[in-house]
């Protein structure tokens, strides 16, 4: 079957376990040769579309693998990650002979049939894969040097077949790559995907490249003399000249809109602890002319992958600009092999692992938790699909804390609003959110977060509000974005459902209801008396509510609009000669849309205390005001939408008893705000 070695192993593996062992000395090989021999005689008489022996795949898969640092679990699991798929090996097979973890990593990579699945099942099988992750990262550490090595081959394919394989790469897999720091592969399938979807350019890059490596490196000088000022500086440091890939240097040149001798590579420079990291760019700025809008410290702040490097330019006395970029043995092993050679990054080894390098119990990364939240509500292929490519698309990410203690952070991609961070904290329960406070400020639901800032949402009573459709708009990550549109979709359907059924939503975004349940608007509470099918509208301007003494004035159309009595509006049209038209009530327990005025004594955080009583009851803010300060006094004005207008003396009590505040009653906006009746 396979001819042994002088160490026992085949020789088909022998150059796999030098490369394993290089990165673990003492892990053991017996399961490498145990799965080689199984996976060698599964695949035997199978060939690829190259006409190699099918069992070259898993092996240059686990090659990949170990030169990268792969611990033994997921070297055993790559030589077996076909099996279950095309020969006769069964899961349960995998899993009583090589254990669990190695069954769940063969099981997570494994594809769907198309046979039961159609045309989803590419995105089911990576759906499937993404969940199997969050318990194991490991599973994508597979399936990253599976698609590296299919890569690689991709010429034997038809043209078409190559670019929508190229696509899918350059859409999910690259994107994965970035996600779980695996720069190694990342840049290697940019450069394969770029040559498939883009040959001319690719071309172009590599020529440029060609020719550049015709003549002495400009860079090298330049990293020589770094290399020297850090030696007499006490540092001890690997300086050295990193060459762009092919990708990064088309990149460049469109960027630039040009090259230069020097735009071909960058220094790098590797340190032996973090803390040496600041002291080597303390050097370089002071020995060499930095370039000072190039400088960008992703120690301090590491990218949501867990990235660290010090990025800088310097210019040495020749006029040469080189980009440099500083970091530490760890972080350059962390940025170049991430979760393929540690396991996952994101925790370090625990005690008791079953081997050098490999976690008892890999943990996943943020990133990879909302995406497997958001999935749950996702259930059809395209809008998972669609939507699993957008999240990837983040290459930020910003954490947000909440006002109130006990609370955990919420990490969120860059770029995310208030209506993300009300889905990622209260999931569908954030459809009665009614607004939010950042860094003790009233603001809107749209307003984009930054990274740092303290959040507190405003939720109403259930059933009191709803999504309105702005939001789907507001909205940046799939979290929000999919139970968003699932309610309005829910709520059109019910619209457009026919007769008895509620219509379309008012531009509150109020949560409709079943016909028999639901409270009636306040143009269902107001009434034209003797004519109870005149169309009633509701004036802005005074916003009457049941149970005020109320006027109306015919308009244009044969609506009638409303107004309570003793609204400046009102009085003019009336001295203008308009007929009052009589209106009453049908009852007084309404959902109402309500203008109030407070009038405190100016302090710090008198309008958080005051949205914090008009959310207790329930009361959403559709606008709010808040003149500049005269004397030390202050007014606050918001324009509410209640669930139930009984409950408006309860709030303008509640809004009384915030300290500092000395009068609060019901607004009446002048005519000079240009509001009109109608």
């Amino acid at each position: 079957m396979f001819a042994p070695s002088r160490d026992g192993l085949p020789d088909a593996i022998e150059h796999l376990a030098r490369a394993h062992r290089r990165h673990h000395p003492g892990a053991p090989l017996d399961g490498l040769h145990r799965a080689y021999a199984l996976a060698e005689a599964a695949h035997r008489g199978q060939t690829r579309k190259s006409g190699d022996p099918y069992i070259t795949h898993p092996l240059a898969v686990t090659l990949i693998l170990a030169q990268l640092g792969a611990e033994t679990t997921t070297l055993i699991a790559s030589l077996l990650h076909d099996t279950v798929e095309d020969t006769d090996v069964t899961l349960e097979q995998v899993y009583e002979e090589f254990g669990a973890a190695v069954g769940h990593l063969v099981d997570g990579v494994t594809k769907l049939e198309k046979v039961d699945y159609g045309a989803a099942a590419e995105s089911e099988t990576f759906r499937k894969m993404l969940v199997a992750a969050g318990s194991d990262v490991r599973v994508l550490s597979i399936k990253l040097a599976d698609r590296v090595h299919n890569m690689r081959t991709l010429g034997v394919m038809r043209p078409e077949k190559q670019a929508r394989i190229a696509r899918v790469t350059r859409d999910v897999l690259i994107l994965l790559a970035e996600r779980l720091g695996v720069q190694a592969v990342k840049t290697e399938l940019e450069d394969l995907v770029f040559a498939v979807l883009h040959p001319e350019e690719h071309a172009r890059a590599t020529a440029l490249i060609a020719e550049h490596d015709r003549f002495p490196d400009p860079l090298a000088p330049v990293a020589a003399s770094v290399a020297e000022t850090l030696r007499e500086a006490g540092i001890a440091a690997d300086v050295r000249v990193r060459p762009r890939h092919v990708l990064s240097v088309h990149r460049s040149g469109v960027r630039r809109g040009g090259l230069g001798p020097c735009d071909f590579g960058r220094i790098l420079i590797v340190v032996d602890e973090d803390a040496d990291c600041y002291a080597a760019l303390g050097e370089l700025h002071t020995c060499f002319a930095p370039v000072v809008s190039e400088f960008k410290d992703f120690i301090a702040a590491p990218k949501f992958n867990l990235y660290q490097s010090l990025h800088t330019a310097v210019v040495d006395r020749q006029g040469r600009v080189a980009e440099v970029l500083v970091r530490s043995e760890r972080m350059h092993r962390v940025a170049e092999t991430g979760v393929i050679a540690l396991g996952d990054p994101h925790r370090p080894a625990e005690q008791g692992a079953a081997e050098e390098g490999e976690r008892a119990d890999p943990t996943r990364p943020g990133w990879l938790s909302r995406l497997l939240e958001w999935q749950r509500q996702a259930p059809d292929p395209d809008t998972f699909w669609a939507e699993l490519r957008d999240e990837l698309a983040q290459d930020r990410e910003i954490t947000v804390f909440a006002e109130h203690a006990g609370a955990g952070p919420l990490h969120l991609p860059s770029g995310a609003t208030c209506v993300d961070a009300a889905y990622a904290r209260h999931g569908q329960d954030a459809h009665d959110c009614v607004g939010a406070r950042v860094n003790g400020r009233l603001v809107t639901l749209g307003t984009a977060l930054r990274d740092g800032d303290t959040v507190h949402l405003l939720l109403a009573p259930a059933d009191s509000s709803g999504p309105a459709p702005e939001w789907l708009e507001q909205a940046r990550t799939p979290a929000a974005r999919i139970p968003i549109r699932r309610w309005l979709e829910r709520r059109s359907e019910r619209g457009s459902a026919g007769p008895g059924t509620t219509g379309a939503a008012t531009d509150t975004g109020r949560r409709p209801q079943p016909p028999a349940a639901r409270r009636p608007e306040p143009e269902h509470a107001a009434v034209v008396v003797g004519d109870s099918g005149a169309q009633i509208r509701l004036a802005r301007c005074c916003t009457p509510i049941p149970p005020d003494e109320a006027t109306g004035f015919a308009v244009r159309g044969g609506a009638v609009t409303v107004h309570r009595a003793g609204c400046p509006v009102a009085t003019g049209m009336a001295e203008a000669g308009r007929t009052p038209v009589a209106v009453g009530w049908r009852t007084a327990r309404a959902g109402c849309r309500v203008t109030v005025r407070a009038e405190a004594l100016g302090r710090p955080h008198l309008m958080a205390d005051l949205t914090d009583a008009l959310a207790s009851h329930g009361a959403a803010v559709l606008h709010a005001e808040v003149e500049p300060p005269r004397e030390r006094r202050v007014r606050h004005t918001y324009t509410l939408q209640l669930p139930d207008a009984s409950g408006l003396p309860r709030l303008l009590r509640a809004m009384r008893g915030v300290p500092g505040v000395y009068d609060v009653g019901r607004a009446l906006l002048p005519a000079a705000t240009g509001v009109r009746a109608g």
